[in-house]
């Protein structure tokens, strides 16, 4: 894809080593808990910077995999976490979004829309099904987000025909053991932004977090199917890209 201008921000897919150089080092500012944050899979990805045009600074990034079809999910990142035999029989392409951040001094909503844009443009270039990926919580404890997951069992865990089942040693079945309804305002509060985006997307999660101690987070996978995508929130989705 070509580069993209949205607002004052520029997308564009990393061509060299030299380029990732920012992505690495965001990334691990964010998920390398005081390391460096790369793996196998980078070599895989294609990896997305959006950079501030005044500044010229990186602003935020993301890695992407397409896959052709459900018969490559193990493939994907996710795969090494959750047992994704469910999606084998999903004929669409797929595309996997990950180590998503965004500079923790940026506040403009702009970033996060401009990341948007170049998504729909790539599922619509791409005719992608299925956007899905891990959902990070910082941090590997589920009790500062309770409430957020007894949302997520509330409202959103995945259907049965896609759900994920358990194949990570370290899991929490917050499913099963959150018994409570949520505090919807605490919960929306408890959620991460690039989650709470998925959601209103019609997204759905596993029902089960995984505990990822390498990268000192808890995580959901998630999945978004295009089709199901409200029309109100394909408006504005498409208007982003426009």
């Amino acid at each position: 894809m070509k580069p993209m201008l949205q607002n004052q921000y520029n997308v564009s897919l990393a061509d060299d080593l030299a380029s990732l150089a920012g992505a690495f080092e965001l990334r691990a500012a964010q998920f390398g808990n005081g390391a460096g944050d790369r793996d196998d899979f980078d070599a895989l990805c294609n990896h997305v910077l959006i950079r501030d045009m005044c500044t010229d600074e990186l602003v935020c990034t993301f890695r992407f995999l397409h896959l052709n079809s459900g018969r490559d999910i193990h493939k994907s990142y996710s795969a090494q976490f959750y047992d994704l035999e469910n999606l084998r029989g999903y004929s669409k392409p797929l595309m996997e979004i990950g180590r998503f951040c965004i500079d923790p001094v940026t506040t403009d909503p702009n970033v996060l829309r401009a990341a948007w844009a170049f998504i729909t443009q790539y599922v619509d270039d791409s005719g992608v099904g299925l956007l899905f990926g891990c959902s990070s919580f910082q941090g590997t404890e589920i009790a500062p987000y309770q409430e957020a997951f007894a949302l997520l069992k509330l409202r959103y865990l995945a259907p049965k025909k896609w759900q994920p089942a358990v194949k990570a040693a370290h899991t929490v079945n917050y499913a099963n053991e959150i018994q409570r309804k949520p505090d919807l305002r605490r919960a929306t509060q408890e959620l991460p932004s690039l989650l709470r985006t998925y959601l209103t997307m019609g997204g759905w999660v596993s029902d089960h977090a995984v505990v990822d101690s390498d990268l000192n987070t808890l995580h959901v996978f998630t999945g978004v199917e295009i089709d199901t995508i409200p029309e109100s929130r394909e408006r504005l989705l498409r208007a982003s890209v426009a």
